[in-house]
């Protein structure tokens, strides 16, 4: 069975059919965006950027971990299993990468978080540079800021320890497959009047 293309070579020159063909073609990729994921995670198993004592992938289960074991929402889970999922291919604004690779799928204030945590981690270690370690008061008036400060001293800072008894991606491959397999930029999802925060310890 021949397979099925568009007639076109430039955008411009496609038609309805065309396109219609495109969407309907796309929906079987759409929606193993969680298996894809899980790849991308498992590829952070060989990223041990020099200097520390785990990989990337040990340091996404132990946030993840910590967050599921705080009592934390799915969505809290999945944004700290998948905070730094851009560094592989975006180590300068891997932060901005992974807010972008959740946004559609979980509600906005936990997006916001992973996009900023970059900036409000600087705390911990900007004097050392001679950079600003308070960055982050750009953001003081920020609904989200409590949640971001939080996030990262509670769920990242702390996730580099060897010794850490974390979860497996097995643990979390179905959390992932049920937060991907949500209806992208659900208003009933990504929007909340609503600060959660994280829970309280």
């Amino acid at each position: 069975m021949k397979e099925k293309k568009v007639k076109f070579t430039e955008m411009k020159a496609g038609d309805k059919e065309d396109y219609l063909l495109l969407k309907e073609l796309e929906k079987p990729y759409v929606s193993m965006t969680y298996e894809r994921i899980i790849e991308e995670l498992r590829k952070q198993g060989a990223i041990s950027l020099e200097g520390y004592q785990i990989t990337r992938l040990e340091h996404g289960l132990q946030s993840g971990t910590r967050a599921y074991r705080d009592g934390a929402d799915i969505d809290w889970i999945i944004g700290a299993l998948l905070h730094d999922i851009g560094d592989g291919l975006a180590p300068q604004n891997h932060d901005r990468m992974s807010a972008e690779v959740i946004r559609p799928f979980v509600r906005e204030e936990v997006s916001w978080v992973v996009e900023h945590h970059g900036i409000f981690q600087m705390i911990y270690y900007a004097h050392h540079y001679g950079w600003d370690r308070n960055a982050r008061d750009r953001f003081k008036d920020n609904i989200y800021f409590k949640s971001c400060s939080d996030f990262c001293e509670r769920w990242d800072q702390n996730c580099f320890d060897p010794n850490y008894d974390y979860e497996s991606i097995e643990f979390f491959e179905p959390m992932i497959r049920d937060v991907f397999k949500r209806k992208a930029y659900d208003p009933a999802i990504i929007k909340s009047e609503q600060v959660f925060g994280l829970p309280i310890i």
